[in-house]
This record gives C-alpha cells, structure tokens and sequence, in this order.
C-alpha cells in the first residue's frame, strides 16, 4: 500500500478555503480519520486525495509517483489510482443479488496485470485439496439440517471457506460425496482424484506449450521467453469468483450470496458495500461517514469490524466522521481538522492527552472537558497560584519542562507579532486571495448556572489570562480531612459502570465523571479535588497549550 503525501494542498472557491494549506503524511497501513464540524473541510480533503475534486493548488504523492501537481499540470483520474470508496449511503443495486453486487466493478476491472491460466491453477488446487479427507467430511457434518440430511449450499459455503477455493472447484469436491463413504473408500478415491485432478493442470499446461509456446510457472502466470506475459486484461470468470469468495470470508457474509439488499439488514447490507470496496483490491479505502446510517448498537459492532479488517486486508483506511468517539475508537491518527486547516494530527491518546489548542481539548472527549478561567501569577519556581470561581485559589505544578510566566507571555507575544506581519506581507503578493472563512480564535464557554460565558469577540486581554482543561474523570471526591473545593451535586446520570455529575461550584458548574454503580442525590453536598497530572493550562491570547500538571486547592 502505498504512503500519501499531501504539500500545500489547498482548495478554494473564490475566498472560501475548503482546505488551506494542508500538509500531511499518511503512512502506508495506516487507519487515519479525518475529523472536525461539519463543513470543516473533511470531505473535501478526502475528494482531492481520490481525485474526485481538483485541488486549488498543492501536491499530492502516493509513495513517490505524483498524482496531482498543480504547477506542473499533472492530475492522474481516479480511476488509475487504485482507491476504493464507502459511502453514508450503500449504494447498492436493488435487484442484482448480493453475488452481483460485489461482482458488478469487477466485470468491467481492466488493467496491467500477469496473464494467467485459471484452469490450471484450478486443478493444481484441487489435487492437493482433495487430499484432505477428514476436513472435507467435517464440511458435510456442518450442513446437516435437523434430518440429519446435507443441505448443498451451506456444505458448499463450507468447502469454498475452508479450502478458500472457488465456487466451480468446490462443486467438484461436493460431487464427490465423501460422507456417503467409508474411511476406506474416500482414502482410495481421493488418491484416484488427486491425480486425474494434477494430469488434467498438466495436460492443459502441456497443450499450451505445444500451440503457443508458452509455459507456465508456479502460479499459473504465462510465461514467454523466460518472462512473466503482462498485459491490459479483464479478470476470467474464475478470477472473479475467487476474489468475491475472498472478500465475503472477510466480512463474513458469504451465507447471503443469493440474497438482494432489501433481504438484509443494516449491518449485513454496510457489509455488502465494504466486500464490493474491497473486490478490486484498492491500494487505499475512503470511507465518507459510512456508519452514520446505522443505529447505535450496530455502529459499535461495526467499528469492531472495521479495525479487524483493517487488520486482515494491510490496506491504507482514510475514513471521514463527525463522531470523535468513531475516531478515537479507530484509527492510528486523528487529524483534526477546523475552518479547513489542521489543529492537530497526531495518534488518539495524544490527542486526547495532550491537545495543541483551545479547540481540539474541547471537539476531544466525551463528557466534554471543562473551562476555567482564571488570572494567573507565579508564586515559585514552577509554581502558579490561579484565581478562579470568583474567590477560590488553585495552585498548579507543571508535570513536564519548567513553567516561567513571564517568559511564556514575552515568547508568545513575539509569535502573535511574526504571524500577523507573514499575513501582511502574503497580502500585499500578487494573486492573494482574503479567506473569507478567516480562522479566529476558539469560543470557549464557560457553563455557569444561569447563564454561559462566551469568550467570543473579546479583546484587550490582560497579560496573565489562563484557562485551566480540566478533564471530567480528573475531578474526584476528597477523602475526610482533604483539602478541596465546596461543591453540590446539580444532576447526576448513572449508566451503571460510572455516572457523570454536573457539579455546582459557587455559580459555576463542572462536569465530573464518578467511577462504579454509584448515584447521587440533587443537592447533595460533597468536597472535590483534582487527581493526576493531567490537567491543562491554556494561553488566553494564543489559544494554544502550554503545559500539563498538577491541580491543588489552596
């Protein structure tokens, strides 16, 4: 599969930027999301990867051919980069079967590819699976019907399965009818078979020899003048069927074969789709939100389904949601994207863990993470002293590298100063184009019990604005004795393994997360505190993330 590489992709219409400069490297197997609100940008980065939109400007490489250079003119179709998509709605052919369904792209599939004689491999196969005596019967022994009589499709769904063979050589094994005979008979017939199975592979590849002057190798590849015979061609009959055989194991679907679309469920038919993406065997899979159609119960198994194929199939996933738990749950990177550029592209856990800015703390995380705002003032080496909730003091400790305020501000300050005059500077080039969609800074809330701050639209911060990230499972109860805030529990909603609790502290309120089948009463008073070191201290004026650490209440 190969690497993507996207450098200074950008797509516009007039001044709205779809996507703004994007930069990125998807490594080869990996399983990327690509994250954020609607109208972000997901969809559209996806497009431009595919081919199904052109990009403004920029260069797109999978591994090191170029698919897509605007300043030198190159832009490769879709067709011929290999990548299967899934799509929110299915798509399917209501009145083909589910066989036809995945054969349908396959019977049109032209490309570069070895020729090669499908009878021969066909009975080279046969000769050695015909061998296997005792799986074989153990097929027939799994098809018995509450008769106790051999019911020929799902014996044949068995020795397709088990031998991973096609349809044609699994009738010939069936026809054989091992269960009717004795050890005895089947050991001598299987022998019998095995070779009229390896003369007829022989006489095929013989009679080819003779007319053609080709030869066969190992794999059943035309062989000419000590060459593999590589030509543009469609896939044999039996090709086909292999790979139909093939994809349906993968997705466990291969009972439902004469079966049309309205005939399956929800699930079943997503499965559909995904052995028809696979079919072609594409270098790399888009997947458009593809689970959103789904009902909650079945989006959860099918998230599962989808990390054990990426498993099985080493292909390259690029999947687009909305869902952060999705995304979390599925790939080996997060890009996150907002207002089409990229806010953080890094695994899940880190993320989640440690997020760049304002934005991805708050879009990561489920019970969303809580806002303090706070003014904050060195009080040690490494030491903050914040003023929060009106009067209440908290103490915070980095957990990594030193903490210096004062150098922080000088160094962000000269960062805003550079930014602002690249901008300036990129104006005054010829052929710059304003983002209308222009970026700006997070609006946070801060929830209080009549109303919600909004950080919208302000301007002339002081200097020693902060906010604190806290994480819902970070806030806990003080045992007796402990220092900690006065809080009252202002709901609580149990789902048995934890509840998540709306906490009132003064005229604000947290979110916290209590682990264990424990419930509260509206009301109820309690003192809390914060564990781990994983608390947040943001820069007001930035937005950004300038280290993690510990939480005390003075």
């Amino acid at each position: 599969m190969p690497k993507i590489t996207l450098e200074n992709v950008t797509k516009r219409w007039g001044g709205f930027y779809g996507a703004d400069h994007l930069n990125m490297v998807i490594e080869d197997n990996a399983f990327v999301t690509l994250l954020g609100p609607s109208g972000c940008g997901k969809t559209t980065t996806l497009r431009m990867i595919a081919g199904l939109e052109t990009p403004t400007e920029g260069k797109i490489m999978f591994d090191d051919k170029v698919i897509f250079d605007s300043e030198a003119g190159i832009n490769v179709p879709p067709s011929r980069r290999k990548v299967g998509f899934l799509f929110q709605n299915y798509a399917l052919w209501p009145h083909m079967t589910v066989y036809k369904n995945i054969t349908f792209g396959l019977t049109e599939l032209k490309e570069e590819m070895p020729v090669v004689c499908s009878e021969y491999i066909k009975y080279v196969g046969l000769s050695e699976v015909v061998k296997n005596v005792r799986d074989i019967k153990k097929c027939f022994e799994y098809s018995l019907d509450k008769h106790k009589e051999v019911v020929k499709d799902k014996a044949l769904l068995f020795i397709i399965d088990t031998f991973k063979i096609s349809m044609s050589a699994a009738k010939e094994i069936y026809d054989l009818r091992f269960d009717l005979k004795s050890d005895e008979e089947c050991a001598s017939l299987a022998e019998t078979k095995s070779k009229e199975y390896l003369d007829h592979a022989n006489d095929v590849k013989n009679k080819l020899a003779e007319k053609k002057g080709i030869t066969l190798n190992e794999k059943g590849e035309y062989v000419e003048n000590g060459q593999v015979v590589v030509k543009l061609r469609k896939l044999d009959k039996e090709e086909i069927d292999l790979r139909v055989r093939h994809v349906a194991r993968i997705v466990h679907i291969g009972e439902f074969m004469g079966r049309y679309p309205a005939e399956l469920s929800g699930g079943q038919q997503q499965r559909v789709a995904i052995a028809r993406t696979l079919a072609p065997g594409p270098k790399v899979i888009f997947m458009d939100e593809p689970l959103s159609n789904l009902d909650a119960k079945l989006r959860l198994e099918m998230r599962s389904e989808l990390k054990r194929l990426h498993k099985d199939t080493g292909s390259t996933f690029v999947y687009v949601t909305h869902d952060q738990q999705e995304a979390m749950t599925l790939a080996s990177k997060i890009c996150l994207i907002n207002n089409g550029s990229i806010q953080q592209y890094e695994p899940p856990l880190e993320v989640y863990k440690k997020p760049n800015n304002l934005f991805v703390a708050d879009f990561i995380g489920s019970p969303s993470i809580n806002f303090v705002e706070g003014t904050a003032v060195q009080t040690g080496k490494n030491e903050v002293t914040l003023g929060v909730f009106g009067d209440k003091k908290l103490k915070f400790t980095p957990y990594e590298g030193d903490l210096d305020l004062a150098k922080h501000e000088k160094e962000r300050d000269e960062e805003l100063a550079r930014l602002k005059e690249e901008k300036e500077a990129k104006q005054k080039e010829k052929g710059y184009v304003e983002k209308e969609n222009a970026d700006r800074a997070f609006n946070y809330h801060i929830i209080k019990v009549d109303e919600t701050i909004s950080a919208e639209e302000e301007h002339d911060l002081p200097d020693n604005l902060y906010l604190l990230g806290i994480r819902p499972e970070f806030i806990t109860r003080a045992e007796k004795g402990e220092k900690g805030l006065e809080a009252e529990i202002y709901s609580a909603l149990p789902t048995g393994s934890e509840t998540t609790v709306k906490l009132k502290v003064g005229d604000f309120l947290l979110t916290g997360v209590i682990y264990g089948g424990v419930d509260f009463e509206i009301g109820e008073k309690l003192t809390i505190k914060f564990q781990g070191h994983g608390a947040m201290l943001f820069d007001r004026k930035s937005g950004k993330l300038v280290t993690r650490g510990r939480l005390f209440v003075e």
